[in-house]
């Protein structure tokens, strides 16, 4: 019974993550489009760092927690669930582009941003590849 709740909070966890994972691109965008040192931007700097450290980097954390704790707790066959270790991989690219994603932000909060707005709308694609192959290999596990 509490491996079902770890697996429904670890869903959850998710949610949220991805979320923000596909939102904070979209803030990049805007933001991007925006004049340096306006009003405007001000409001996106906020937007971002509150989406960023006050929901996604936390079920971020609670995602790798709880994913963990079903690896280890015996939902995983380490050494037959093949789909496992790739989709580990992918969760771990996952988890570096939420790295890029506070450095962009950092450079925003700095004025230093140095990308386009299409490089943001391209950039906001990656979560959802990441994603389609993570949950395909959870649900279907082809090997």
């Amino acid at each position: 019974m509490l491996l079902a709740y770890v697996k429904a909070f670890h869903v959850i966890a998710i949610i949220a993550w991805m979320a923000g994972l596909l939102y904070l691109p979209r803030l990049f965008v805007y933001h991007a489009e925006s004049p340096k040192g306006c009003a405007q931007g001000e409001t996106f700097k906020l937007m971002e760092r509150r989406l960023l450290f006050a929901i996604t980097t936390p079920a971020m954390l609670a995602s790798w927690v709880l994913g963990l704790i079903l690896a280890f707790g015996g939902a995983i066959d380490w050494a037959g669930d093949g789909w496992f270790h790739l989709k580990l991989v992918l969760v771990l690219l996952l988890t570096a582009y939420h790295g890029l994603l506070v450095r962009w932000m950092k450079d925003f909060a700095l004025d230093r941003n140095e990308h386009s707005a299409r490089f943001y709308r391209i950039a906001n694609e990656v979560p959802t590849l990441l994603m389609i192959g993570i949950v395909i290999l959870a649900i279907v596990r082809p090997f």
